[in-house]
């Protein structure tokens, strides 16, 4: 695995460089201090895994960042890694295609956790941000799914559905082929334009097959749809797998 980190505060640089090398022994890191670092790594190589990004730059806006990464690199993940903990922040990044949110208070154990899920194809945001809010709206409420260590900070776990009760599946909304193929390329953060291109529709006939994943999983928004299926399949496994656009 080769993993991009793009952040401008060493000690921070230094620490997710050390964490990120014990997922496997075959994993590779570049560490970035800037926008321009990292935009010169990926033109000189763009085979990378994942690209862990810091929202807060001093030579460019992180969303900027991460839009324009989104763009010019469709295959190639991003995670947003920000001191930021503000929801607004979350959707917004969510929203520009990041395939998952980690605050750096996030501790060691989880951070492993999440770019394990992000990995696996799925999508983390901690619930403690979002996936309360939308659990209560899919008609559970989330609880604690992963023990925290002795001395560890407080930080976001995976929303799990009390016993008794059964979220909806994928299977169970009925889309049809077509606006499942457009739901898994939203998934992975795609613009109307991309998907169009991707599956050779008009973009006026993706939005209408979006407006109607978005109405099949009860939301009303890009990301409300991403934690939905998060949701979802979180145990099922299967569909939330991350199928991107060939190099």
């Amino acid at each position: 695995m080769k993993v991009l980190l793009v952040d401008d505060h060493p000690l921070i640089l230094s620490a997710l460089q050390a964490v990120i090398q014990t997922i496997g022994s075959d994993t590779t890191v570049v560490g970035t201090d800037s926008a321009a670092a990292a935009r010169a790594a990926l033109q000189a190589d763009s085979d990378f895994d994942l690209v862990l990004l810091d929202l807060s730059l001093g030579d460019a806006d992180g969303f900027d960042v991460l839009v324009e990464f989104r763009t010019q690199y469709p295959a190639v993940p991003v995670v947003v890694v920000s001191a930021s903990e503000r929801t607004s922040d979350v959707i917004r990044a969510i929203d520009s295609g990041a395939m998952g949110f980690i605050p750096k208070s996030t501790s060691h154990t989880m951070l492993y956790e999440a770019l394990a899920m992000v990995m696996g194809g799925s999508m983390y945001v901690p619930p403690s941000m979002l996936g309360l809010e939308f659990g209560r709206s899919l008609g559970h409420v989330p609880g604690s799914g992963v023990p925290r260590a002795p001395g560890e900070a407080p930080l976001g776990v995976h929303a799990q559905p009390d016993p008794h009760q059964k979220l909806p599946s994928i299977d169970d909304i009925g889309l049809t082929p077509r606006q499942a193929e457009v739901m898994g390329l939203l998934l992975q953060g795609l613009p109307n334009k991309l998907i169009a291109r991707q599956l050779n529709l008009s973009v006026e006939t993706v939005k209408d097959h979006v407006a109607a994943v978005l109405r099949a999983l009860g939301v009303s928004s890009r990301t409300q749809a991403v934690l939905a299926v998060s949701q979802m399949t979180q145990g099922q496994g299967g569909f939330f797998t991350r199928r991107v656009p060939s190099r």
